[in-house]
C-alpha cells in the first residue's frame, strides 16, 4: 500500500503542475479574468454557457490555491491581477474572455436559464400551477394535487387543474412534494445564472457591484441626454447636420412673418397681404353697415 502512494504522490504534484502552468498560459492569454461563484451551479447551466459563448468565453474550473499559485506566477506581467486572490473562497469557475468585463457580466446577466425545482431551492417569486390539463392520468398523483390544495377534476382521461393555484410564495423554500410534483408537470421555476464575484480588466479588478449594468436605465439616460443636447444646439442656434434643416425652417417663418407684419408685398407674403387687406375691408364694410343700414346695398353691389 507505501508503495502505490508513493507512487500516486508524484502522478498528483505532476497533475497539479500542469494545471498551474495552464491557468498561467490562460491568465497570460487573456486580457479579461472573472471570478464566478460556482455555488449551487449546475452542470446544465455550465453546458448551456460553454456551448453558448464557445467562440468568446473559455470557462474553466479549478482549485483556488491552483489559481493562487498561478496568479503569483503573472503577478509581474498584469500589475493588478493578483488582488483577484481576495475572491478565492469557497467553489468558483473562472472565465476567460477578451470580451470587455462589463460586457461579458452582461451576457451572463442575460444568459439566464429557468431550472426544474430541487428540494430546499427558495422560490424567487410566487410558483402558479395554471388552470388547464396536465396531462397526467388520474391515480395516486391525486393525493399531491390535493395535499397542495390544487383542485382538479378528471376529463378525457387527464386530470385537470381547474384554477390558478400559488404552491409556493415568494421567498419560501420548495419541499419535497412540491418539487416532485412541478417535475411531473414539467414546471421550471428556479431562474439561474452564473454571478461574477469579481473581474480583471487592464489593470483594475472590477467588484460584482461594480460590473452590475442597469441596461434599461442606461438607455434612458442616453435618449435624455440626447434629447437635452438636441434641444440646446437648437435654442443657441448651432448648424449641426442634425439641427440645420430646423434652424432653415425656422429662419424661413421668421422671415416671412417679419414680411408680413412690415406689409413688403413679395411673391411669398403678397398673398398673405391680400387676404388681410380683404379681411379688413369685410370687417370695415360690416362696421359701416352696423352704422348705417342704406349703406349695405351699396357695399354689397
Amino acid at each position: 500500500m507505501s508503495l502505490t502512494l508513493t507512487a500516486r504522490a508524484p502522478k498528483a504534484r505532476e497533475l497539479k503542475r500542469l494545471e498551474v502552468e495552464r491557468l498561467v498560459e490562460l491568465l497570460g492569454k487573456y486580457r479579461v479574468v472573472a471570478v464566478c461563484d460556482l455555488h449551487r451551479v449546475r452542470t446544465i447551466q455550465l453546458q448551456t454557457l460553454k456551448s453558448k459563448f464557445r467562440d468568446e468565453v473559455l470557462f474553466r474550473v479549478a482549485k483556488n490555491n491552483l489559481m493562487r499559485l498561478a496568479l503569483e506566477r503573472v503577478a509581474g506581467e498584469k500589475p493588478g491581477l493578483e488582488k483577484l486572490k481576495e475572491y478565492l473562497e469557497g467553489q468558483n469557475l473562472f472565465a476567460f474572455t477578451n470580451l470587455s468585463a462589463f460586457k461579458l457580466s452582461l451576457l451572463l446577466d442575460q444568459s439566464k436559464v429557468m431550472l426544474p425545482a430541487k428540494v430546499g431551492d427558495v422560490a424567487q417569486s410566487d410558483i402558479v400551477v395554471r388552470r388547464g390539463n396536465t396531462g397526467l392520468p388520474p391515480g395516486p398523483i391525486i393525493s399531491d394535487f390535493s395535499d397542495l390544495k390544487i383542485p382538479t377534476k378528471i376529463e378525457s382521461g387527464n386530470i385537470m387543474v381547474t384554477r390558478d393555484t400559488v404552491v409556493v410564495r415568494a421567498g419560501e423554500t420548495i419541499s419535497e412534494k412540491v418539487a416532485g410534483l412541478l417535475g411531473k408537470l414539467g414546471i421550471k421555476p428556479i431562474e439561474a445564472k452564473l454571478k461574477i464575484k469579481a473581474a480583471y480588466e487592464d489593470g483594475i479588478v472590477y467588484p460584482a457591484d461594480l460590473l452590475t449594468v442597469d441596461l434599461e436605465g442606461f438607455r434612458r439616460n442616453l435618449e435624455e441626454a440626447v434629447q437635452a443636447a438636441y434641444n440646446l444646439s437648437f435654442n443657441a442656434a448651432l448648424p449641426t447636420p442634425e439641427i440645420l434643416p430646423l434652424l432653415l425652417a425656422k429662419a424661413s417663418t421668421e422671415a416671412l412673418n417679419l414680411l408680413a407684419h412690415s406689409e413688403i408685398p413679395t411673391p411669398e407674403t403678397l398673398p398673405l397681404l391680400l387676404a388681410k387687406a380683404s379681411s379688413q375691408a369685410s370687417a370695415l364694410a360690416s362696421r359701416l353697415i352696423e352704422k348705417d343700414e342704406s349703406l349695405k346695398a351699396w357695399l354689397q353691389g
